[in-house]
């Protein structure tokens, strides 16, 4: 990554990769909605979509695509590594 924002580290990148995972968990909070079948009514008609009723089968193409996403949204995600320890940190030194 260049650091494009006067040498401060990638902060610009930081929090442009923090929007991103804000963006995705949305969807994926919008997935889930639209993968329950409150929309149907009862005992109405139903499709057959690749052998399974059409909202199992919305249902399943959400979830794909939340797991797809969730996955993504994993890569945008910054995650300490405990062996790594910060300069002055003397958590896991050896006594």
């Amino acid at each position: 990554m260049s650091e494009s924002n006067g040498g401060k580290g990638g902060g610009g990148a930081r929090a442009n990769a923090k929007r991103w995972r804000r963006g995705l968990l949305a969807v994926i909070g919008v997935l889930y909605l639209v993968s329950v079948p409150w929309y149907r009514e009862t005992g109405g008609e139903y499709g057959i979509v690749f052998g399974l009723p059409d909202w199992v089968a919305v249902a399943v193409v959400c979830y794909v695509a939340v797991a797809v996403l969730n996955a993504i949204a994993w890569q945008f995600t910054e995650v300490a590594d405990p062996g790594e320890n910060e300069p002055g940190d003397d958590r896991g030194a050896s006594a």
